[in-house]
């Protein structure tokens, strides 16, 4: 579950609420393309946004829509109470693991985002993910820390930001972490233009926001880094620097949002307010790369 290929889906959403329907397609699709794993309701899944209820029923429709895929859901919310709720809701729906960042309105202490893992694994039975994302919820995560959740019961992966450019430094970067950290705890890479550079340097896993929408590109990417083909992955993932361009620019969210609504995966609006899509100019700019590129889904 927390090695190879963990694709993102987007939770198509406007103020009516989930497009259901077209949240069931997406995972399937994925399912279908054979992913290693699903991630319900990360970043790229707006889970932030989305109250208990449409979270709950969102990790219940994953589930069933994946068909035996392994399904990760986020449960990051501001209070730990809240989170335990959230965690309590994916058991129920029959989640195979949980992602958890941790979310900010206070800035927390080291201790506190310690206490928080610590508070939320206490109650788990199934395998969380530590979802390092330092530019949404502003928390700064050292590798002793790092290290020191690590050793709670049922931390199964790390979840960490995209890895330095230099390959040299990319392998230094993954190697630290991982001399700090249990043999059953794995590395994902997120951050997408930086996946091939985290799994040709020792990540195990690659939560990808382009696997949600493209499964086949990332698993074909994903696939030659696992066999050892570093320059292969290297040269799929220079192929896709027209969308990696884009991602910066723009958000990858946003990105996705304006790919999903041209192939005619999910209507628009498809993010919940106050998100909205891109405008008109930057829209043209993401259908022109669609076209130019080989995008397998």
């Amino acid at each position: 579950m927390f090695r190879g290929l963990s694709a993102f889906p987007l939770t198509p959403t406007s103020e009516q609420g989930i497009d259901e329907a077209a949240y069931e397609a997406l995972v399937a699709r994925l399912a279908a393309a054979g992913v290693d794993s699903i991630g319900a309701l990360g970043s790229t899944g707006g889970y932030a946004y989305l109250t208990r209820g449409q979270r709950a029923q969102a990790a219940k429709i994953a589930v069933e829509a994946a068909d035996g895929v392994p399904v990760i859901v986020g449960i990051g919310a501001l209070r730990t109470s809240h989170v335990l709720e959230l965690a309590e809701d994916a058991q129920k729906a029959g989640a195979s693991g949980v992602l958890l960042a941790p979310m900010t309105y206070q800035l927390l202490t080291e201790d506190e985002v310690f206490g928080l893992y610590e508070d939320v694994t206490r109650e788990l039975s199934v395998p969380l993910c530590v979802y390092d994302n330092p530019g949404t919820t502003h928390v700064q995560f050292t590798d002793e820390l790092h290290g020191r959740i690590a050793q709670l019961p049922n931390v199964g992966s790390i979840k960490i930001p995209g890895v330095p450019e230099d390959p040299r430094e990319a392998r230094l970067r993954v190697d630290a972490l991982r001399a700090l950290i249990p043999d059953t705890v794995t590395i994902g890479v997120s951050g997408d233009w930086t996946a091939a550079r985290g799994l040709n340097s020792g990540c195990d896993a690659w939560y990808s926001v382009i696997g949600g929408t493209f499964p086949r590109t990332a698993l074909a990417l994903t696939r030659a880094a696992q066999a050892g083909h570093a320059e292969q992955a290297a040269e799929l993932s220079e192929g896709l620097e027209p969308l990696w361009a884009l991602f910066r620019r723009h958000g990858s969210l946003r990105v996705i949002s304006a790919a999903a609504s041209h192939l005619g995966l999910t209507e628009e609006p498809n993010l919940p307010r106050p998100l909205r899509g891109l405008d008109e100019t930057a829209r043209r700019e993401v259908v022109t790369v669609l076209d130019s590129l080989t995008l397998t889904s």
